[in-house]
């Protein structure tokens, strides 16, 4: 119980020399022992010793040696016996070299002493070794040759040294050859290969040997090394160990000290290495495993390591061991060791040096580093082993005594002094201390007295009518200090502490508080491994009281509070949260309340329900016709019952084994299991509860059984002959877990059909060949599995086939049935004895050849004209058609598909087997008859005027006939769905468009258009189109303002025409003139002003009509340009000027329009028609344009209109017209070619294309955008 204090008041003057001492809280470590004050003399104390060491220069050499003591002490050196004539510096007895002494005057063993009038304190006897820094000896660059597979060791030997050097295998380029379980660096600094590869090859193989304690490199000669291919590589090698050698060694090390065993080895496949300990588990050891296995470490060993090790180097072609014995002993090492203390005169000193080690170390003492056998016979000393006795101290027995320990390992000492002296009486203990304690502590007040001899303390209480010793809940310690057990409330109060025989004293306040008590403490919870688990930890405490810590403990230790989300997060109730629980925090968890004064424990547990541990102790019976009983003792079942065990089996002998799974029932421990002969068997198993499966046991010892016959034969014995004259005989390969056997073979017996005799021979694998066989010959085949110890079970004869031919002959009697675009082809079936083989079927080639036609015919489509002569269609794109359609098994007759109308075909027929095709029959013509034809290839749209429009198409891409003509359907798209549908008949095939007046502009209609040949009506192409609205001017204009122009951008409307208008600015300036713009279209969707004046404002404006559509007033960038008097621009000869160049262009222009208005169009009409008769007109690579000039003089009507509005034609859309009632999105072409060319807008600019304003910075500013592409707006063709 804890005792909380703090100070009320000043300290007595008594305490003034208080801070010149540092007193220990434990006194008694001795009787009537108490520690030297600061301000007093002291002997000298060793603070800094000397080590062992190997000097390689002058500057190495340090040995140190310093002490502390008052007065000072001063120091002195022995060497190997004799004092050394050294001068050290003031307060420091280190030993550095000095003078010209060559560094081999300097080797021996050194003690230092350390002299003041109090005693001598001295150290332990270091070793300094003086060398030379290591160097190489001349060498010669060695190289090894060696065959691949083969071990190698390259040699470093590095000069010997007392200090053990560090090595480096690098190459030239200062990189570490690279190390592995194949490749390792050994104890003696060699490199070791357990088989080499050829990419082993090099020439710089370098030993750097690294001396820390010399501060030197040395870098070896480069070693070559060649490695030469060999045919032993597949045999592989047994496992032999390069290092250590023969089958056993010892090994001797001290305890606190490393050791390493050694254990490499060669082979092929690279050996791998397993460590054991003989009579107990490895890890006990503190053993682990280092460089790639090779080497088992001990850091720091202890006497648990002492025992017998085996390493077990093992791969595919067998083992080797080497087994180790460890012997642990020790340097002597202190168990206890006696302190330095002050004593008073008469008392008895007891210093008790107790050392182990092994062997055990003898034990001396020494007084001021004088043997205590050297020193005079003292009758009040006695030494019996590590104990001294001195009875009866008196000022003169004031000394430091050594106790050292020494065996075969070497030795320790411990410097001790006893000092004795006398001091007046003083309270240590600060005087007005409060102490508060809880109800049913322990209250410990603190009265600590100073003074030799030792002074003598009482305690009286504030009710001074009762004694405080005769209360049996209180005592009074030797050091001073009053004990008052199991208190109560009452106990409060204030206590005095007074020396006896002395007016010294001090008071000590008592508070006695409310004992911490536990609410609700953690329970015994179960958990399913994975979940979480809540602890709880509800608890009171006295509100004087700073708040508690909480601490919780898992099996006692403490648990640290980690991260929201980790593993322990601690709730502000104190409330422990457990996440993810798993089997390792099952366990007894505790939670401690922790105040300044007292603490209070609750416990509770969590009981983990998880998946069974993995069982234990597999064991075999004896196998009795290769059955044998596997045998296990079950694991843990984590507080839940095993349902079932999962045994698994592995052969290991061939590589394809796998796991194989048996299931018993919980409260079985036992299968019997059916082995195959000749095979490695290992085992383990798996429990099974209700929360999952566990881990696999360790699997078991490798198990083989006896080989015997083959039990089976070969299944699915066949023919697979390709080549006449020869028969491959083919059978599926027996599992080589089922050989049974080594020397496995397939005996292979044949013999024709009708034959008596049997030919056979041995094969390791299939297939097997016999030659000299004629085509297609029937044989019977078998085939038995065979070892080394007999044949197997006899197989049941198969027929078979020697290889096949080419078919003789063809299918004779072909005919043709011709249905539309199908055919039904009948043949007669070939003789089978022509056909040398297995008839898989027949082949049909078709062919064909062109449309059907009598005489010429010209068709203009795709800008190609195509002439129909002699029925075979001759085209500048013509491509004759081939396909072949295969016939399967021993039909006579087969329907061909996706023939093409309107055409001429003609077919042959082969027959084929395995080998392949016979010959062709006779070729066979034959037609197709006239069809509907295909949709039209396009169907575009124009609108001329708001109630008009103009549909162009392009004819069927597939006519499939002689076209007669078009059907036209549209329909008006409206909600009511009852608008009849019109139909215009085109008799003329040869038309491409059509005008349509009299539509309603608020309304969207939907169209069909057919072609029809004799045969009737094909597939409808689909458009849907509105007409154009009349153009006005924008009213929604930005603008982006510059210093000499302005930039204004618009965004046209979707079904307005295109609108020519202008725009007239004012300058506000004086004198300022309305001034206009040249003709801007709609369409552009922008217009750069240009030549404003900078600095000035404008008034903008356009009109519509009589009114004005859109006005707006800017003010252009940068400074306003005032005019200048007398500028040339207002004089009267300069404006006549440019009234007549107006003038003179103006008639120009005029000139200009009669001209082109007396038939320049018509000189192009006639031209052109002067090239094309009446009958056809080839579409050629020429625009659109030029074409539509070919046309009516209804078309030069739409060379200045707009197209229509519409959406994309659909090529043989099946949707009626009742399906338009409601309108639709408008959808946008495309390809912008084909319509662009019958806009009336005039070219497009060039330049930006972009549609955003230019920027107002810009003084020059970018060209206008392109306009919206029309055929975007108006259509889509499919």
């Amino acid at each position: 119980m804890c005792v909380s204090q703090y100070q009320r008041g000043c300290s007595p003057p008594a305490l003034l020399l208080l801070p010149l001492f540092l007193l220990s809280c434990s006194h008694l470590l001795a009787h009537g022992a108490i520690q030297i004050p600061q301000n007093l003399l002291q002997p000298p104390t060793l603070t800094k010793m000397p080590e062992s060491l190997t000097a390689f220069s002058l500057d190495d050499i340090m040995l140190l040696c310093e002490a502390t003591g008052i007065p000072t002490p001063s120091f002195r050196w022995v060497k190997d016996g004799k004092k050394l004539n050294w001068i050290g510096h003031s307060g420091s007895g280190n030993f550095t070299a000095h003078g010209d002494k060559p560094l081999s005057d300097y080797q021996g063993h050194y003690r230092c002493y350390a002299d003041n009038t109090l005693g001598t304190a001295m150290t332990h006897t270091v070793k300094l070794i003086t060398e030379s820094t290591p160097t190489l000896p001349k060498q010669k660059r060695s190289h090894k040759t060696a065959e691949e597979g083969a071990s190698v060791v390259l040699h470093c030997n590095p000069p010997r040294s007392s200090t053990i050097p560090h090595i480096h295998w690098m190459d030239k380029k200062l990189l570490h050859i690279g190390q592995s379980e194949r490749v390792t660096t050994g104890l003696d600094g060699n490199l070791y290969f357990a088989n080499v590869l050829k990419n082993d090859s090099r020439d710089d193989y370098t030993c750097n040997a690294q001396y820390i304690s010399a501060r030197t490199i040395l870098p070896k000669e480069p070693i070559s090394l060649t490695v030469t291919p060999s045919n032993d590589v597949a045999r592989g090698r047994k496992p032999q160990l390069m290092q250590p050698q023969g089958p056993h060694s010892s090994h001797l090390a001290l305890r606190g000290h490393s050791l390493v065993l050694e254990c490499i080895p060669k082979g092929l496949p690279t050996p791998s290495v397993l460590w054991k300990r003989m009579d107990v588990n490895l890890l006990e050891t503190g053993a682990w495993t280092d460089n790639h296995g090779r080497w088992l470490r001990f850091d720091s060993i202890t006497q648990k390591a002492d025992g017998e090790y085996e390493c077990l180097a093992s791969n595919t072609h067998g083992s080797v061991t080497h087994s180790y014995t460890v012997t642990v002993e020790a340097e002597p090492y202190w168990v206890k060791e006696p302190p330095s203390l002050l004593y008073s005169p008469g008392e008895t000193v007891r210093l008790d040096c107790q050392a182990e080690g092994i062997p055990t170390p003898t034990v001396t003492w020494s007084i001021n580093g004088e043997p205590v056998a050297e020193v005079d016979i003292d009758p009040r000393r006695r030494v019996t082993g590590g104990v001294l006795v001195l009875k009866d101290v008196v000022f003169g027995d004031t000394a430091v005594y050594q106790c050292e320990a020494t065996n075969k390992h070497g030795n320790i000492l411990k410097n001790t002094y006893i000092y004795v002296i006398e001091l007046p009486a003083q309270i240590l203990s600060s005087d007005g201390v409060v102490y508060q304690v809880t109800e049913g502590g322990v209250a410990r007040l603190h009265c600590e007295a100073f003074g030799s001899p030792r002074p003598q303390v009482t305690w009286e209480s504030e009710d001074l009518q009762n004694t405080l010793l005769s209360d049996s809940r209180v005592s009074q310690l030797t050091n001073g200090t009053l004990e008052l057990f199991n208190s109560s409330r009452e106990d409060s109060g204030v206590y005095t502490c007074s020396i006896t025989h002395n007016n010294t004293s001090i008071t000590a306040h008592l508070e006695v508080l409310k004992r911490t008590m536990m609410l609700i403490g953690p329970q015994a919870v179960q958990v399913t491994r994975g979940g979480d688990s809540w602890l709880d930890c509800h608890f009171t405490f006295d509100p004087h009281l700073n708040r508690p810590q909480i601490l919780w403990r898992k099996d006692g230790q403490k648990i640290m509070e980690s991260s929201l989300g980790d593993k322990y997060t601690l709730l502000g109730n104190g409330t422990l949260r457990v996440a993810d629980v798993q089997s390792a925090d099952e366990g007894l968890y505790s939670c401690e309340v922790i105040t300044d004064l007292d603490s209070v424990l609750a416990s509770g547990s969590i009981t983990v329900v998880a998946c069974p541990s993995p069982p234990v102790f597999l064991s075999l019976s004896e196998e009795q016709d290769h059955n044998l009983t596997l045998s296990w003792t079950p694991g843990n079942t984590h507080n839940s019952p095993t349902t079932e065990f999962v045994v698994e089996v592995k052969e290991e002998k061939h590589p394809e084994g796998k796991w194989e799974s048996h299931r018993v029932t919980g409260d079985v421990n036992h299968l019997e299991l059916h082995l195959l002969p000749y095979s490695t068997y290992r085992f383990r198993v798996s429990g099974v509860n209700r929360l999952g499966r566990s881990d696999p046991s360790e699997i078991s010892e490798a198990y083989s059984t006896q080989p015997t016959v083959p039990e089976s034969y070969p299944l699915n014995v066949r023919s697979e002959s390709t080549e006449p004259g020869t028969l491959v005989i083919m059978w599926e390969e027996i599992d080589r877990r089922l050989h049974n056997g080594s020397g496995f073979q397939y005996k292979v017996s044949w013999r024709q059909v009708q034959e008596h005799h049997w030919s056979h021979t041995h094969v390791p694998h299939p297939p097997y060949l016999v030659n000299g066989t004629r085509a297609f010959s029937s044989y019977e085949m078998k085939v038995q599995a065979v070892n080394s110890l007999g044949e197997g079970p006899h197989p049941v004869p198969v027929i078979g086939h020697s290889g096949e031919d080419y078919p003789l002959a063809s299918p004779s009697k072909i005919s043709v049935s011709v249905d539309n675009s199908s055919a039904i082809v009948r043949w007669q079936p070939v003789d089978t004895h022509t056909v040398q083989g297995h008839l898989l079927g027949y082949k049909i080639y078709l062919k064909r050849l062109g449309s059907q036609g009598g005489g010429e015919h010209r068709v203009i489509g795709r800008r190609e004209v195509r002439e129909i002569k002699g029925g075979v269609e001759r085209g500048t794109e013509r491509k004759e058609e081939r396909w072949v359609v295969e016939v399967n098994g021993n039909k006579t007759k087969d329907v061909v598909t996706g023939l093409k109308l309107y055409s001429l075909y003609e077919l042959s027929m082969t027959t084929f087997n395995r080998k392949g095709e016979g010959p062709h029959s006779p070729t066979h013509p034959f037609r197709t008859p006239e069809g509907v034809p295909g949709p039209p290839a396009s169907l575009d749209f124009e609108s001329p005027s708001e109630t008009e429009l103009t549909l162009h198409w392009r004819p069927p891409t597939q006519p499939n006939g002689q076209l007669v003509g078009y059907v036209l359907q549209y329909q008006q798209i409206s909600d009511s769905r009852n608008s009849p549908p019109q139909v215009e008949m085109i008799y003329d095939p040869t038309v491409t468009h059509l005008p349509l007046e009299g539509l309603d502009p608020h309304s969207r209609y939907v169209f069909y258009l057919r072609g029809r040949t004799s045969a009737g009506q094909g597939p409808p192409i689909t458009g849907e189109c509105a007409t154009l609205l009349d153009g006005v001017p924008p009213s929604n204009i930005s603008t982006v303002i510059g210093e000499r122009s302005v930039n204004l951008s618009w965004v046209p409307g979707d079904r307005y025409r295109n609108h020519s208008f202008h725009i007239k600015y004012l300058s506000k300036t004086v004198g300022g003139k309305w001034e206009e713009s040249e003709q801007v279209n709609t369409l552009q969707a922008f217009y750069s002003l240009t030549g404003l004046q900078p600095g000035t404002q404008y008034r903008l404006l356009i009109t519509h009509g009589n009114y004005t559509h859109w006005e707006d007033e800017i003010q252009t960038t940068g400074p306003e340009l005032r005019g200048v008097e007398g500028d040339f621009a207002t004089q009267g000869w300069f404006i006549g000027l440019i009234s007549a160049v107006v003038l003179l262009l103006l008639l120009l222009l005029v000139l200009c329009f009669i001209k082109r208005s007396k038939g320049g169009k018509y000189a192009v009409k006639d031209k052109e028609e002067s090239q094309m008769d009446s009958e056809a007109r080839p579409i050629k690579d020429e625009t659109f344009g030029e074409y539509r000039s070919l046309e009516s003089d209804g078309d030069e009507k739409r060379s200045v209109s707009q197209p229509s509005l519409c959406v994309e034609s659909k090529l043989g859309s099946d949707d009626s017209l009742a399906e338009y009632g409601d309108s639709v999105d408008i959808q946008f072409n495309e390809d912008g070619s084909f319509i662009g060319q019958y806009s009336g807008r005039g070219p497009a600019p060039t330049g930006n294309e972009s549609s955003g304003p230019a920027s107002p910075v810009n003084l020059d500013p970018p060209p206008p955008p392109i306009g919206p592409s029309f055929a975007g707006i108006l259509d889509r063709t499919s």
